[in-house]
Parts: C-alpha cells; structure tokens; sequence
C-alpha cells in the first residue's frame, strides 16, 4: 500500500462500555486537537443508558428519564436513547481531506452512512430504508414497516471536522424509547436486531458495520 492509501485509513479506536460524559467531551478534545496530518479515527463504544439531546432539540421530548441521565450534545438531531446491546460508532473524520466544500459533502456523507447501515442488515437478512427528511434507518417490509432501528446524528464544524455517528439497535433492553419522543416523533416505534429474529451479537454487529463504513466513507 502506498504512502497517500496509508494515510487515508483510519485507526479503529474500541473503547468498550464507557459513559457518555466521558465519550463526549473526548471526541471534542481530540477534534480541537487534531491538524492536518492527523488521521481520522472510528470510535466503537457502547454507553450506559443515557438520553441525549441534539443541539436544537426540545427537552420536552423526554417524556420521563425515568432517572437514566439526560445530556445536551451539540450534534444535529432530537433525543435518542443509547443502552447496553447497541453499537455506538462514532466517526472523527476530516472531509475537507477528500472533498474541499465539507459542507456541500454533508448530505453526501449522511447518505453513505446510512448505507452502510442498510448493508449491515441486508447482512442479516433484514431489510431497511431511509426516511426523506428524518435522518436513521427504518424497517422497510413486514409488519415493523417503519419502526426505526438505526439513529443517526452528527457535528461538522466549520473545519470540515467531524464527530459523532451513529447507533444501530442489536439486542437492547427496548422501553427506555418509550420514554421519549425519538428523534422528535410522538409514537415512533423502535425496534432491534434480536427483535426481528436475528441471534447476531454485537461484537459481530460491529464489526460488520464497520467494515461497511469503512468501504462506503474511504473509497
């Protein structure tokens, strides 16, 4: 491989279960650290339970935390809900690299990974969709038709940098969704892998969805 194909491949961080808060603030300090050298990471994570809130979003989502900890980010999006059993991948990645309008590439970027989403399940012979206008993966046929199984938000600053990501719904505990209003929408079903009959695990579920990222957002 050559010199410019090395320096294109991202370095796969697995930081295991971590809380949120500590997450959080270490995806911002290592983009404000980062310069134009520095190689873009994927962070594989599973949070305990936690809500969070996109940077415009109504607090009155959260319908009754229930005492799980409720936390403003400054991604795009609603409220989603993050738990044990769900794949957490956060992408530190520097578009400005590859596409010199990062912002014009947004849409673009958004699109490749919810793609790599649908591949993940088309995997596991499961079927899913994007919705116009309401970012995340959704089930596309059976009687779940439109229950949303993957969430999707991000950060891109004014550098072109990125962080934040996207969650994919493996084998969770499910009734903390009901205790919000997810991604903003009054009665929108969630569901999960284990759910629809699939017995993969999560450390599979990663790995195949990384693989997917890897080949939709390096190629």
């Amino acid at each position: 491989m050559n010199a410019v194909a090395d320096r294109l491949q991202p370095l796969i961080r697995d930081r295991g279960l971590e809380a949120y808060d500590v997450t959080f603030p270490a995806m911002r300090a290592f983009t404000d650290a980062r310069h134009a050298g520095t190689a873009d990471e994927i962070w594989l994570v599973e949070h305990p339970p936690v809500y969070t809130l996109g940077l415009a979003a109504d607090p009155g989502h959260v319908l009754d935390a229930h005492g799980i900890p409720v936390i403003q980010t400054d991604r795009g999006g609603e409220v989603t809900y993050h738990g044990p059993g769900q794949v957490v991948i956060y992408l530190l990645l520097d578009l400005r690299r590859n596409h010199p309008d990062a912002r014009l590439f947004a849409r673009e970027l958004v699109h490749r990974i919810e793609q790599a989403v649908i591949d993940t399940l088309a995997a596991y012979n499961l079927a899913g969709e994007r919705h116009p206008g309401a970012p995340g993966i959704y089930l596309s046929e059976g009687p779940l038709r439109g229950a949303k199984i993957a969430a999707l938000g991000l950060k891109i600053r004014a550098s072109g940098c990125t962080y934040h990501g996207v969650s994919l719904n493996v084998a969770m505990d499910l009734q903390p969704f009901s205790w919000i209003n997810p991604c903003g929408y009054a009665g929108l079903q969630t569901i999960d892998m284990r759910s629809l009959g699939s017995a993969a695990t999560v450390g599979e579920v990663r790995h195949t969805l990384t693989q997917h990222l890897i080949a939709s957002l390096f190629r």
